[in-house]
């Protein structure tokens, strides 16, 4: 068998499916169907493209296939829609993997450096945020596009990094030509993807990062599976309703994946269940993240509000439960730096 279970095979056939599909009608919609199919199609893109990043990190975990390379196969051909094809699914299991063995947020790129030495592009960035425009992670994702010409250790890529940019700028640039409503559609479907993304991320841990993504310097917390739970959350879209969190593909079930990174998806909810219980106090209901999201917006960067404590673990918990945090940014997983 190809999957590694029947069900497994079902669910993630039933996810591939609906992300390519939404994806396609997204497409088709803002190309031939004018404005009565704009506003339909970029929703419909852009929670392909949401699914889509999900399924990235199940290959990521091998959580689909028996065989490594069919799980990379399919990373690499989802990460040409979703944009995270210019680097490999390699560089995202590489990074993710420190993330989950070393209980650390390791990176390459220090941004809080980058937004000190650069005023300008901060002011411009903080703007932006106000306006809720995600100026901060299309900044990583920007960065993501060069990675092999800004990153030294990736340079052994720059040939096909070149490729990939090549042909993506071409279609874009076909795009601008021809179809240029339809590339509004498609930028405005991107930056919802990454906007669900980060909204998400935001609150699933309360590490700090630390730039040791290429070196071989170990966290102190590296295999402390209590102290990972301490600081792991999980941010739900709906404890009532749990078919709701299936929109980002049960993703907010965060406890139970550091738990067991290899289960998929589908198994979240009921793993969850089984290791935490069905209360609401083990989570972050989807009221507070709205409320932070929109109350902390300019302050994610340096965590820099008014009247918010730093606080970690069981107090970051609370904190958030009450609305008050900032929360993070620039988390994804698709940004493997």
């Amino acid at each position: 068998m190809l999957f590694k279970s029947k069900r497994g095979a079902r669910s993630h056939l039933t996810a591939i499916t609906y992300s390519l599909t939404t994806y396609t009608l997204g497409w088709t919609l803002l190309l031939f169907y004018g404005l009565v199919g704009f506003l339909p199609g970029l929703l419909l893109l852009a929670h392909g493209l949401i699914i889509g990043a999900y399924l990235i990190h199940e290959c990521a975990h091998n959580t689909l296939f028996r065989s490594n390379q069919h799980n990379a196969l399919l990373g690499d051909m989802l990460g040409w829609l979703c944009g995270s094809c210019y680097g490999t699914l390699e560089d995202i299991r590489y990074k993710h993997f420190r993330h989950h063995v070393d209980n650390d947020d390791v990176v390459w790129f220090d941004y809080e450096a980058f937004f000190r030495d650069h005023p300008l592009v901060y002011k411009v960035t903080i703007l932006c945020e106000w306006f809720y425009i995600p100026a901060h992670d299309i900044l990583m994702h920007a960065i993501m596009v060069f990675s092999s010409f800004i990153i030294p250790q990736r340079r052994s890529q720059r040939g096909r990094n070149l490729m990939v940019i090549l042909v993506r700028t071409g279609l874009l640039i076909s795009l601008a030509i021809w179809f240029p409503a339809a590339l509004l559609g498609y930028m405005i479907s991107y930056m919802i993807m990454i906007i669900v993304l980060r909204f998400v991320d935001g609150l699933e841990h309360d590490y700090p990062y630390h730039l040791r993504l290429f070196s071989e310097e170990v966290s102190v917390h590296k295999g402390d599976l209590a102290w990972e739970q301490e600081h792991t959350f999980s941010p739900m879209i709906s404890w009532r309703y749990p078919f709701l969190n299936l929109l980002v593909l049960n993703f907010g079930y965060h406890n139970a994946h550091h738990a067991r990174p290899t289960t998929p998806w589908y198994e979240l909810p009921a793993l969850h269940e089984k290791l935490f219980g069905n209360s609401p106090e083990n989570i972050i209901r989807l009221w507070p993240q709205l409320v932070m999201y929109h109350r902390y917006r300019t302050y994610r960067i340096f965590h820099d509000a008014e009247g918010l404590e730093p606080v970690t673990g069981k107090a970051f918990l609370r904190a958030a439960q009450q609305a008050r945090l900032t929360g993070g940014n620039a988390a994804s997983f698709l940004t493997s730096f």
